[in-house]
């Protein structure tokens, strides 16, 4: 199966594990980072604030690429009634991976696609399930470097999936893209397509 497209597409992120993801449908697309800041006042559903703030990143970038198609994406962790997003201190990343020790946790991203006449934004959301974690095990985490860049503090893809015990949903979507539903989405807008195979 090859994807193809006529769009100019465009990746609203900075982020190594999104670029690689969407790498995975095997068309062309520039990386554009929006340089919005990932934090939203007064906003406490967590659906409701990734999908928001994925609207600023991709709003931004269209904004200055007008013909493009422009994909933007955020990802918040929910547990209990706390958000998490990215630590900013070691002391913080240590806070978020004791209060995920031995519980189930909500991922939530937010995707927008904005393009000519195109509009459209959803949310994916997975359940994990972490082992309960001793503070020797949190600190080599933590002191590795590993959850700094990562909401929640931690990434399913690297050392951090040592810590899950099950998951329930969309693995990509815990890494921070959704990519099968964005892929089906994108089909559905007629931005991709499958190449037709030539007649011999």
């Amino acid at each position: 199966m090859k994807l193809i497209t006529d769009k100019k597409i465009i990746l609203a992120s900075e982020s190594p594990r999104r670029k690689e993801l969407f790498s995975s449908l095997g068309i062309p697309f520039e990386v554009q980072p929006s340089g919005v800041v990932e934090e939203l006042e007064g906003v406490y559903d967590p659906e409701q604030m990734a999908i928001a703030i994925a609207d600023l990143k991709a709003t931004e970038v269209f904004r200055k690429n007008p013909d493009a198609i422009v994909i933007a994406a955020d990802t918040t962790v929910r547990i209990g009634k706390a958000l998490l997003s990215k630590p900013t201190s070691n002391a913080q990343a240590k806070k978020f991976m004791k209060l995920l020790s031995g519980k189930v946790h909500n991922v939530i991203t937010g995707v927008t696609i904005l393009g000519p006449g195109i509009s459209i934004a959803f949310a994916e959301s997975t359940l994990v399930k972490f082992y309960e974690l001793s503070n020797k095990e949190i600190d080599a985490y933590v002191e590795s470097g590993d959850p700094l860049d990562k909401a929640g503090g931690y990434g399913i893809q690297t050392m951090g999936g040592l810590f899950v015990e099950k998951i329930q949903g969309d693995y990509n979507n815990v890494v921070g893209l959704p990519i099968s539903r964005l892929y089906r989405t994108l089909v559905t807008l007629e931005v991709i397509e499958f190449e037709k195979e030539k007649s011999k």
